[in-house]
């Protein structure tokens, strides 16, 4: 039997051990979350495909035909070139949203891992950030698809993606991991996160670019994180420039230590887990 008081270790070390040693765990609890989310489903996975392109329909529609938005990315834009763009901007946002919104109940959504069994806890925000991935790939892929058979070919720089959602990782299993202890503790926290993300969609340049506000909001709006992701990510997959590689470190710094800072404050709270649940 677990003593669910223990103290854990709390070091970066200990960190990237547990996320490392527990890979084959996460894997596999990330493949049954996968599975019994769409179990039951008459169209089972193709709805990973469906809602994002159903979404990415509507906003087009909404932001280029009744607000007539451009991206101003230089010759004639069409509506599927504002698709595009947007769409490479809501599979960002909607990484993130997916993790941030399911920290608050990761641990009070798994009482049992708590109090019956010995389990390594501090990987739940790596099992949410699993699935939120892979739903990311499948948008991901359908965003190159198009792309593709539109403009009959793809730029080279969408190798450097996984390097411009390094910080964001970083960033999202350190806010998760913080989420999740504290929505162990004020369960109003799960509300707070929900307005936030919507409130988040619309000041992270999603459907504009920053460049379309005045001056003294462009300061304001880029401190942000989601921000430089967004744009570093339509460079990239869209424009085929380079990413600003040093602001992408100093990022991946600053999100390694909110990733810490989460773990940290994850470790040193989980004692009183059993206490509350």
């Amino acid at each position: 039997m677990n003593n669910p008081h223990q103290s854990h270790p709390a070091t970066p070390v200990a960190m990237f051990k547990s996320l490392w040693g527990n890979r084959q765990l996460i894997w596999q609890m990330t493949r049954r979350e996968i599975d019994g989310r769409y179990r039951g489903s008459m169209i089972g996975l193709a709805w990973s495909f469906i809602t994002p392109i159903l979404m990415l329909l509507v906003y087009t529609f909404v932001f280029s035909v009744v607000f007539k938005a451009r991206w101003n990315v230089g010759g004639d834009e069409s509506k599927t070139d504002f698709a595009i763009i947007l769409f490479a901007g809501m599979i960002v946002f909607n990484l993130f949203a997916e993790i941030i919104n399911r920290a608050p109940g990761l641990v009070t959504t798994n009482v049992n891992y708590v109090k019956k069994v010995v389990f390594p806890l501090e990987i739940l925000p790596g099992v949410a950030l699993g699935s939120a991935l892979f739903h990311s790939l499948i948008s991901l892929f359908v965003l190159l698809l198009a792309q593709f058979i539109l403009n009959r070919s793809l730029p080279w720089t969408i190798i450097f993606f996984p390097l411009v959602l390094l910080p964001l990782i970083f960033f999202c299993m350190g806010i998760a991991w913080l989420l999740s202890a504290i929505g162990v503790f004020i369960r109003d926290v799960g509300q707070v996160t929900g307005l936030l993300t919507t409130i988040l969609m619309f000041m992270s340049a999603v459907f504009y670019p920053l460049s379309a506000l005045p001056e003294e909001y462009q300061f304001w709006l880029g401190l942000n994180p989601l921000v430089l992701i967004i744009t570093e990510s339509r460079k990239v997959l869209i424009l085929g420039e380079s990413p600003d590689w040093i602001t992408l470190v100093v990022a991946s710094f600053v999100s390694l230590a909110i990733a810490f800072a989460g773990f940290w404050w994850f470790q040193k709270v989980r004692k009183g887990f059993a206490d509350v649940i």
